[in-house]
């Protein structure tokens, strides 16, 4: 009894600490909505870094990747190895153009930016760009409240559907307050407390098992769970673990296609600063990563592996069991935190589409865009509450389709190849289609559904802006 009140008195202090923080930013909120969705342009590195890290790791790595790895085994290494290596390829190509863009065109979003990009107007991509990220980012959003509900019910035995509230609540009420200068506050300690917590059951976890040592011989007993060789790929030794890097690598990349991670870049102060943010960035990305997949790997050691068992509730279920109530009341808050970071962030770009780029003309009442807000976070409750899908899988889809939809037309535009409004909707289209026939003919497996999709949308966009440039060398004689 000592030990589930200590776990609850500290969860729900943590919980009460970053609720005031990000209320506290509305003192700084100005009635805009420049302010509202990118701060003003005001964030120093290491908030834009911070916010980003924790924004992109989210419940995923909380919940997802860890029962991805409890099933998968060390394999699991390389998607850490391609997505982090495909994230900074992406970063040292786009990140400076895009800030510097967004801050000549006074945009507040990738698809503002995406759409004027070179002076050009692109109305109907935006508009179809608009619905598509809402319905998408409605979806990763889902999956984020979705794992806080896991979390409580694995920890305190709470119904999830009850976390599913509580994490919905907790985001509405600090989104709506300070926007996006909320957000980013109470990812910097969010982001904290999330590898804190997850170092402490990392120790905790080794310590029970008998060091690291035996940890290591009960590993290697369990046939090909310490194996580097990827499962389910048709190619194999170091020719399959390639593929799976490379196909990891789009899922890294897709990150510019991600509106919420995005908005903290367009969030910096300085374009020139953006060096610094990385250095923040990789660093934490890194070595959180680390410890979640260790982690992952230490539950599977824990846990017998039963049919009925939930993998994703294999980190809730081992600080209950192996942590004082009062560290297991931190780990629940880390992986709360771990949700609301990225919620937050996917609710307030979901309202910068339902505001500033679906609307002709962009709303500039605070009121009306709060309420947009809380639309999609009601939304994404409604989503969770009702799909049967795991975290994994609704993120993975979710991201994957995003980066299809958005990377594509960002490295024409990038490169220098112009499109009209039509050809950029072509490329999305076929991207997103791409990523949906083959998620849902079961072809993922092999070959990550973003990747096919960013793949069909690039060459897309080289073929049509070659014959562009084609019919403009013959009409120009």
């Amino acid at each position: 009894m000592n030990g589930t009140l200590g776990l609850a008195i500290a969860f729900f202090g943590c919980l009460l600490v970053v609720l005031l923080i990000g209320l506290s930013s509305s003192r700084l909120a100005q009635d805009s909505a420049a302010d509202y969705f990118v701060a003003s342009r005001s964030m120093p590195p290491w908030l834009v870094g911070l916010s980003a890290v924790a924004t992109n790791n989210s419940g995923y790595m909380f919940i997802g990747l860890i029962g991805y790895t409890y099933t998968v085994g060390l394999q699991s290494i390389w998607l850490m190895v391609g997505w982090i290596t495909g994230d900074l390829i992406a970063s040292l190509i786009a990140h400076e153009r895009l800030r510097d863009e967004a801050h000549a065109q006074d945009a507040k979003g990738i698809i503002s930016v995406l759409t004027r990009w070179g002076g050009q107007n692109r109305r109907a991509w935006q508009v179809v760009a608009s619905v598509v990220s809402v319905l998408f980012l409605s979806v990763y959003s889902a999956s984020q409240i979705a794992a806080g509900g896991k979390a409580l019910q694995g920890l305190l035995d709470i119904p999830s559907v009850y976390g599913m509230v509580m994490v919905a609540a907790v985001v509405l009420a600090y989104s709506i307050a300070g926007g996006i200068r909320a957000s980013i506050w109470t990812d910097a300690a969010q982001s904290v407390l999330m590898v804190i917590s997850m170092l402490f059951l990392l120790v905790a976890a080794v310590e029970h098992l008998g060091g690291l040592g035996p940890v290591i011989d009960q590993a290697q007993a369990i046939d090909g769970f310490m194996s580097l060789s990827p499962t389910g790929l048709d190619v194999p030794g170091w020719y399959g673990i390639v593929a799976f890097i490379v196909g990891w690598m789009f899922a890294g990349s897709a990150a510019l296609g991600q509106p919420h991670i995005v908005s903290r870049f367009l969030a910096l102060k300085e374009t020139r600063q953006m060096n610094r943010v990385r250095m923040w960035y990789y660093a934490y990305y890194i070595l959180f990563y680390s410890f979640a997949t260790c982690v992952g790997l230490l539950s599977r050691l824990y846990f017998t592996h039963g049919a009925d068992f939930d993998a994703e509730m294999a980190l809730p279920d081992m600080a209950r069991d192996l942590l004082p109530g009062w560290l297991a009341g931190l780990m629940l808050a880390g992986i709360f935190s771990a949700t609301m970071s990225t919620a937050d962030s996917l609710v307030l770009s979901c309202s910068s589409a339902l505001t500033q780029d679906l609307p002709k003309k962009p709303i500039e009442t605070k009121g009306l865009i709060k309420l947009a807000t809380a639309f999609t976070t009601v939304l994404a409750l409604v989503i969770a509450v009702s799909s049967n899908q795991s975290v994994f899988s609704l993120v993975v889809w979710a991201w994957g389709t995003l980066g299809a939809a958005f990377v594509p037309v960002m490295m024409m535009q990038i490169m220098g190849r112009r499109l009209s409004a039509i050809q950029m909707l072509v490329v999305s289209v076929l991207g997103v289609l791409a990523t949906v026939v083959w998620k849902f003919q079961g072809y993922p497996g092999s070959f990550y559904e973003g990747a096919f999709g960013m793949v069909v949308g690039l060459s897309t966009g080289l073929v049509l802006s070659g014959f562009s440039r084609q019919n403009h060398l013959n009409g120009g004689g």
